[in-house]
């Protein structure tokens, strides 16, 4: 019998209960190091339909302490606003030469901003930027005219999210390096916007599950009762 490793150990115990969200943060504070700062991600199923269009769960918002990770920006604008985002922080501001520089494979960004009368360039790009996740979008604040404000929420550490195929949303809402009191300020505050989502038409229970991770750890269920949202 192959004997399981300390972070197998340590995780093997957490599949029986829910814990409460100040244990479930202290269990990933106190597990075997590894040689990285780990994320801390979270996955929340939501009681929805994600085969029905008008229960898809999109949006955006900013975390009180940020997600710990720095953020690439790509704008597409030009003229003042091209100026507005340079100094707000973006990371690269164009139109028809970052198109280009986006077909030839130069899409490392975390996020891409556009006005609204760039999207007639940036459209075409959509099987690029779509399975990366970074199509621009006015649900999420992306396709904006106030493209300063969108960076600076952007670097900031805002956090943009969609349901899945299985109406689970997913996000990373700090890293091991966070205090508890952070982790659960992030947590809360992701909670509060969901539920302020939460489509007109889904019924019944909106909150279903909810697990908190490490990069490298197991899933840990968190009871939702011991969460403020």
């Amino acid at each position: 019998m192959v004997k399981p490793n300390k972070k197998q150990e340590y995780f093997s115990v957490l599949e029986e209960k829910k814990y409460k969200a100040t244990e479930a943060v202290d269990l990933l504070k106190n597990a075997p190091k590894s040689n990285f700062t780990e994320s801390i991600d979270v996955a929340i199923n939501l009681g929805i339909d994600p085969s029905k269009s008008d229960q898809t769960v999109r949006s955006a918002t900013s975390l009180p302490t940020g997600t710990g990770k720095e953020c690439k920006v790509a704008v597409f604008t030009d003229g003042d606003q091209a100026k507005e985002a340079t100094e707000a922080g973006a990371d690269i501001v164009g139109m028809e030469d970052l198109v280009l520089k986006f077909k030839n494979g130069e899409d490392d960004y975390d996020v891409v901003i556009a006005t609204p009368d760039s999207m007639k360039l940036v459209s075409p790009l959509g099987k690029t930027l779509g399975p990366k996740g970074i199509m621009p979008n006015p649900k999420t604040g992306t396709v904006t005219k106030d493209v300063a404000n969108a960076v600076r929420n952007a670097k900031a550490g805002q956090i943009r999210y969609k349901t899945d195929k299985n109406g689970i949303i997913h996000g990373r809402i700090g890293d091991l390096s966070y205090s508890a009191e952070q982790i659960i300020q992030n947590l809360e505050a992701l909670m509060v916007d969901l539920k302020r989502n939460k489509p007109a038409s889904s019924k019944g229970v909106f909150f279903k599950r909810l697990f908190v991770s490490s990069t490298m750890g197991a899933g840990i269920e968190i009871d939702l009762a011991s969460l403020n949202f």
